[in-house]
C-alpha cells in the first residue's frame, strides 16, 4: 500500500533505538524524509548506519530550549515538520515503597515533557501552516496501574489527555493528534521495567518474562516494526479521520471498552 508520504519530512523523538528507531526506518522505507533527535550521541551515530540519508540532532528533550532549539535546527536545514513521532524518554521503573516526589518528578520530566516539549511548538507551526500529524507512542500503563511504573504510568496518562485534548482543539486546523499505546514490546525498556518487577516480586526476570508473557492473549510481546506499522499508518492520509484517540496494542492484554 502507498501510503503517500513520498518527501514528507518526519521528527522522531527517541529515533535512535527500539520503537522510534522502527518508525524512523519505516518512514524512510515509505519515501519520506527523516530527522531522529537522541540524548545518546553514540546512539544517534549507530543509528544513522541503520538510516542512509537520515539527519541526526543529540539533544535533551527534557530541557524546552533544547527541545525548541531542535525544532528549529530541522526546519531551518529541512523545511516544515509535516510529521512528529514522539518515542523519546522512559521514566525509571521504582517498587512502590521506595518512591519519593522526585521519582514523580523525575518521570514527569523523563516522559511528559520529553513529549510536551517538543509538540507545543510544532503544533503551533503546523496549525500556522493549515497541516500536520502527530503521533504519541505512549505506553499502556497510562490506563492500567502498575506497582512497579506508577510515576511513569501517571506520566502516560497526561500524555493520553493531552493527545485527547490537542486532537480536539486542532482537529479544525488541519493537524491531527493520535496516540498509539504499546504493551509490552521487544525492547530495552521492557527488559528493565521485567527487571524491576523481578526484584519487586522476589523472583528472577526469566520468571518475570515468562509470567507476563502469559497474561497476553497473543502468547507473545510486540516486536517494535509491528507498532510502527500502526505509528506509520497513522501519520499517513489514509487515517485522515483519525484524531484526538490513543490506540491501545497490547495482544488484548486489557480488554477494556475506552
Amino acid at each position: 500500500m502507498d501510503l503517500g508520504l513520498g518527501e514528507k519530512l518526519a521528527l522522531v523523538g527517541g529515533g535512535s533505538k527500539g520503537i522510534g528507531l522502527a518508525c524512523a526506518r519505516l518512514l524512510q522505507e515509505e519515501g519520506a524524509r527523516v530527522a531522529i533527535v537522541s540524548r545518546s550521541r553514540e546512539n544517534l551515530d549507530r543509528a544513522r548506519t541503520a538510516l542512509p540519508g537520515a539527519i541526526g540532532f543529540t539533544a535533551d528533550l527534557s530541557d524546552a530550549e533544547a527541545a525548541s532549539a531542535v525544532v528549529t535546527a530541522v526546519e531551518e536545514q529541512l523545511g516544515p515538520i509535516d510529521i512528529l513521532v514522539n518515542s523519546a524518554g522512559a521514566a525509571r521503573r521504582t517498587p512502590p515503597d521506595e518512591l519519593s516526589p522526585a521519582h514523580w518528578r523525575a518521570a514527569m520530566d523523563a516522559k511528559y515533557f520529553s513529549y510536551i516539549n517538543l509538540i507545543d511548538p510544532i503544533v503551533k507551526r503546523m496549525a500556522a501552516r493549515g497541516s500536520g500529524v502527530i503521533i504519541n507512542v505512549i505506553g499502556v500503563g497510562g490506563k492500567v496501574a502498575t506497582t512497579t511504573h506508577l510515576a511513569g504510568g501517571a506520566a502516560n496518562a497526561a500524555l493520553m489527555l493531552v493527545t485527547a485534548g490537542l486532537g480536539t482543539a486542532y482537529a479544525g486546523r488541519g493537524v491531527r493528534v493520535v496516540g498509539v499505546s504499546p504493551g509490552l514490546t521487544e525492547t530495552d525498556r521492557v527488559s528493565e521495567g521485567l527487571q524491576a518487577q523481578a526484584k519487586l516480586d522476589g523472583t528472577s526476570k526469566e520468571e518475570a518474562l515468562r509470567a507476563s508473557v502469559a497474561r497476553i492473549p497473543l502468547g507473545r510481546m510486540a516486536s517494535p516494526g509491528e507498532i510502527a506499522n500502526a505509528v506509520v499508518f497513522l501519520a499517513s492520509e489514509k487515517a485522515s479521520y483519525i484524531t484526538g484517540v490513543t490506540i491501545a496494542m497490547d495482544g488484548a492484554q486489557n480488554p477494556i471498552v475506552v
